[in-house]
């Protein structure tokens, strides 16, 4: 098998803003597989600060030209990877485009065979309020029934005021919305914060504190005043004891799965199999990924039945993403 890699910066269309600053690029490395004439190709994505297999491009590069070294151990053994969870999800994926003949297919499913589409949710980032406001008119004209924003960085009465605004005008049945905090509140005022987005019928807030406080987290989910849904909880945890641990003690309403960033898509699986056995719900969500690694992303969300929105409508960032069939309209994606 030859093996090689290589990187891609991809350009935004719109500087977008995030916890953890405003974003007008993002790298991403493709590992190619060939064998027999036949080349698989996964993206190994990360976000720098996040990202717990990423410290800068010399480390990283180093970790990948491990992966080419030992790659026929790697394919016997997937999982010596899983504490390199963005090139153990670009290595599934090249092995899966192999297996699949090298064609941009991952699972032969309803989605991959252009039957199904997948309700998504759109994405609302930081900004100023009048900002803001205007992607939330764009995603709503746009035809979406569930809007993400991104609150914690502007003036809390400003993100209460946008999410007021939105809700005088469409009810929840008529519109889902999420709330993202990256872990932006703290003891003294994350349940004033869920008191306030509960008088709004939110449907849930994801990650409202930060990391690590796993006796805070559990009493706020415990109480329920907003579902909470867990994400960078779930960073850094391997093994499935671990991961049963984790959740049985917080007891998060939802969990929200990030192949990249949790596991890869075995890490995913067993994130779902025990959401499932514990009876927490749970949805799956790209983190910037290119089309390569979203395409995947989407195909593999199919496995399951659908009966939420999921986080894929990340594909219409770049500039210069890679062609792709996928196709995002009326809140829905799906292959063309």
């Amino acid at each position: 098998m030859i093996v090689s890699f290589e990187k891609k910066i991809f350009q935004f269309k719109t500087p977008s803003g995030t916890s953890r600053g405003v974003l007008t690029e993002k790298k991403s490395w493709f590992l190619k597989l060939e064998l027999n004439g036949i080349v698989g190709v996964g993206e190994c994505s990360v976000i720098p600060g996040l990202s717990p297999d990423y410290e800068n491009d010399e480390q990283y590069e180093f970790v990948l030209n491990k992966v080419v070294e030992e790659v026929n151990d790697l394919v016997k053994d997937i999982q010596l990877l899983s504490k390199y969870p963005s090139i153990l999800f670009g290595f599934e994926v090249a092995i899966l485009d192999l297996m699949n003949g090298g064609k941009g297919v991952y699972f032969e499913n309803d989605f991959s065979k252009k039957i199904l589409q997948i309700p998504i949710n759109g994405l609302v980032w930081m900004g100023t309020k009048e900002s803001m406001l205007q992607q939330v008119e764009e995603k709503i004209a746009l035809g979406f029934k569930c809007i993400k924003m991104k609150i914690g960085a502007i003036n809390l009465e400003d993100e209460l005021t946008i999410l007021k605004s939105i809700r005088s005008q469409y009810s929840e049945e008529d519109l889902v919305l999420r709330v993202d905090a990256n872990g932006a509140f703290n003891e003294n005022n994350v349940r004033i914060v869920l008191e306030e987005l509960k008088k709004i019928n939110i449907h849930s807030i994801e990650q409202p504190i930060a990391t690590k406080q796993i006796d805070l987290m559990s009493q706020i989910c415990n109480e329920n005043i907003v579902p909470i849904a867990l994400d960078e909880e779930l960073i850094g945890v391997y093994g499935v004891e671990n991961k049963r641990s984790l959740l049985a003690k917080i007891k998060p309403q939802y969990i929200i799965l990030k192949p990249s960033l949790h596991g890869g898509i075995s890490g995913t699986r067993e994130w779902i199999k025990i959401a499932n056995e514990l009876n927490i719900g749970w949805w799956i969500t790209s983190a910037l990924e290119s089309n390569i690694g979203l395409k995947c992303i989407a195909e593999y969300t199919a496995e399951y039945p659908i009966s939420t929105f999921h986080g894929l409508g990340t594909g219409s960032l770049y500039l210069n993403n890679i062609e792709s069939n996928l196709v995002v309209k009326d809140g829905f994606i799906y292959e063309s």
